[in-house]
């Protein structure tokens, strides 16, 4: 029955980070629970197969336990092994990649590349935040969403966001509690560029003048820009200043990308730079290379990629980050580059990019992978191929269908600790196919 406490050891570690322990034959995942460590734990909840439980004291720590640095760590569910080191949490990271590899892809690398990883602490140049108006306290709450993703957690800061936001939800809490439309509030959008930081507020009924006042006046004192969005995507628009540039640079290959707020971005700007120089050089295009970027958004990995190949081809399902990468290309000078919109969740056959021939491939797909297109491609021509991820189970899916229906040989994979302090799993992996 819930509530029941036992002690028991902690065998392992589960893919969303919590312990794994044995009772009576019976798997349970125990949170805030780390491998090698015996614990007393509180079952939260039963089912048929396993048991959830709550750590609730730990009696022999791992030593790889560590003070969580955040107030909420246990209460929020943004972050889920801030009590992990985290060397330790890129090496779980990596176990998880391996299992998936040989359970659902029948691989394993002919190499490990070394984990990629960069500045652990306030990272998040994007988050989406949920806003909770509460009649019954007289609050409203600002932050993510709970373990029990029914509440929100009311953060006063935030330790994984951009410090500029991160260290003043306190203040966010207090602008929203003093709106009058504050229950029309659901969510609010953060975007930081290298030069500016951007708040999107979602609203569900027209906000009044004197909330807009508030809001414009947040964001002078705070140096945000505001944005409403009374509607979907295309309803967005500034209310201070009258005009936003959200951009980041890449001053390895002499560019500045530009984004809209509501773009996606890869959301650790410090991992970025890293992993893009990762991807060219597992790819290494040379100047007489075609490459097709696949997945490509606003043109992260195609342009620098254009400083080095002969042509790029870059495709993606959303329009209006095609518009943004073909604004990139131009603003940057670069004329070797074609972006084009098309839908990768379906076979692809009979897209004019596909009767094109390509020597190397890149793909960066969502966490579904890259199933549709792998079914029929790529072509005989394609020599090389670099798969960035963000879920290990697609990509060892994809991986399976690469070395076995395609002939490739999986050379070469790596992780990449692109959100430090939870059990998201990020990795890149080089496949090779002979001549």
């Amino acid at each position: 029955m819930r509530n029941t406490e036992f002690e028991t050891g902690i065998t392992g570690l589960a893919h969303d980070g919590r312990g794994v322990a044995h009772v009576q034959g019976k798997a349970v995942f125990v949170a805030d629970a780390l491998p090698g460590e015996q614990v007393r734990a509180r079952i939260v909840r039963r089912h048929r197969q396993f048991d959830e439980a709550q750590c609730t004291e730990v009696l022999h720590a791992s030593p790889e336990r560590v003070a969580p640095r955040c107030p909420h760590h246990g209460v929020c569910g943004g972050c889920a092994l801030q009590h992990l080191a985290p060397p330790a949490q890129i090496a779980a990271k990596q176990r998880v990649l391996a299992e998936n590899f040989a359970r659902i892809g029948k691989v394993e690398p002919q190499r490990w590349l070394p984990p990629l990883t960069a500045e652990p602490w306030g990272y998040r140049r994007r988050a989406r935040l949920s806003v909770k108006h509460v009649p019954k306290k007289g609050r409203t709450l600002v932050g993510f969403r709970e373990r029990d993703p029914r509440f929100v957690a009311d953060l006063s800061r935030c330790e994984v966001l951009d410090p500029a936001l991160g260290e003043k939800l306190g203040a966010l809490g207090e602008l929203l509690n003093a709106l009058e439309g504050a229950a029309a509030i659901p969510q609010i959008e953060f975007s930081a560029g290298d030069d500016a930081r951007a708040l999107v507020f979602r609203h569900l009924q027209p906000l009044s003048g004197a909330d807009g006042e508030k809001l414009a006046a947040f964001g002078r004192e705070h140096g945000f820009a505001i944005l409403l969005q009374p509607g979907g995507a295309d309803s967005v628009h500034p209310l201070h200043p009258e005009t936003v540039r959200l951009h980041y640079r890449l001053d390895e290959y002499g560019l500045d990308l530009e984004f809209a707020p509501l773009d996606f971005v890869q959301v650790n700007a410090r991992l970025n730079g890293k992993m893009i120089g990762h991807a060219l050089q597992l790819l290494d295009p040379q100047p007489q290379d075609r490459v097709l970027d696949l997945f490509c958004g606003l043109g992260n990995f195609s342009l620098p990629i254009a400083r080095r190949a002969a042509w790029v081809c870059g495709v993606e399902g959303e329009a209006g980050l095609i518009e943004r990468a073909r604004g990139n290309a131009l603003r940057n000078g670069i004329a070797n580059a074609e972006f084009v919109v098309g839908d990768l969740a379906v076979d692809p056959r009979g897209a004019a990019w596909t009767r094109a021939s390509f020597d190397k491939w890149l793909l960066d797909p969502p966490r579904t992978g890259a199933a549709a297109l792998l079914e029929h491609l790529p072509g005989d021509a394609v020599r090389r191929v670099v798969y960035v991820s963000c879920h290990p189970g697609s990509l060892a899916r994809d991986a399976g269908t690469l070395v076995h229906r395609h002939g490739f040989t999986l050379a070469a994979a790596g992780v990449m600790d692109m959100f430090p302090h939870t059990a998201h799993v990020e990795s890149i992996a080089l496949f090779e196919r002979m001549a």
